[in-house]
């Protein structure tokens, strides 16, 4: 098994991404690579009306994860741990589920071009959650511009996520059921997801479903 340098988050939007990123970024003392969420000024709209700013939403994002990531081309990889929220390829999961007719050719000319800079992640982590789950989660942290993100979205998402990863071979994977654990708040779950993440004898896809501690 290659050894893990770089290593990406992924999951649906309350999955808790980026709160495992920044764990582990400190604990690696590793480059932190965020997703500027917060920089798209379509997405607030996006949840609003989906068909109208679909398409400005995802062009915004796919420019700025391009010009995020392809700066790992120029770091050093070997010598420093990178940990990243998001994987390049899930700015296609979005694009398949929202767009469509002339909009999704215009972006399928678009993705290949940016998508060839782009180094690949040592490790790619999946966290999978239940949609009750997520819905409490996106309901804690409180972000105004998710109040009109819905359950029937979520589900979409949910089932689009899980069937890009049930074929994706592209890097090493490690799925995680989420659902019964809690990293940010136990310091206990954290530590044990971060020994499957380091297991010697990790397989290229595995999947680890951890039970809820008494």
């Amino acid at each position: 098994m290659k050894e893990i340098r770089y290593i990406a988050i992924e999951g649906v939007i309350g999955a808790g991404k980026t709160s495992l990123a920044k764990k582990l970024s400190e604990k690696l003392n590793a480059n932190l690579i965020l997703e500027e969420f917060q920089e798209n000024p379509f997405l607030e709209k996006f949840y609003e009306d989906r068909r109208k700013y679909a398409f400005q939403t995802q062009i915004f994002f796919l420019i700025n994860r391009y010009k995020q990531l392809q700066l790992l081309s120029q770091q050093d990889l070997f010598n420093q741990y990178i940990v990243s929220d998001y994987i390049f390829y899930k700015d296609k999961i979005f694009a398949y589920l929202n767009l469509s007719g002339e909009e999704l050719k215009l972006y399928d000319t678009i993705f290949p071009l940016l998508e060839r800079d782009i180094p690949k992640p040592d490790l790619v982590i999946y966290l999978q959650a239940s949609i009750d789950r997520l819905m409490q989660n996106i309901k804690q942290r409180g972000r105004h511009f998710e109040r009109n993100l819905t359950r029937a979205y979520l589900v979409e998402l949910s089932e689009a996520y899980n069937n890009f990863f049930f074929k994706y071979n592209d890097t090493p994977l490690l799925i995680i059921n989420t659902s019964e654990i809690d990293f940010v708040n136990r310091e206990e779950d954290f530590e044990e997801l971060y020994k499957q993440i380091f297991r010697e004898d990790r397989g290229f896809i595995e999947y680890f479903n951890p039970e809820a501690r008494k």
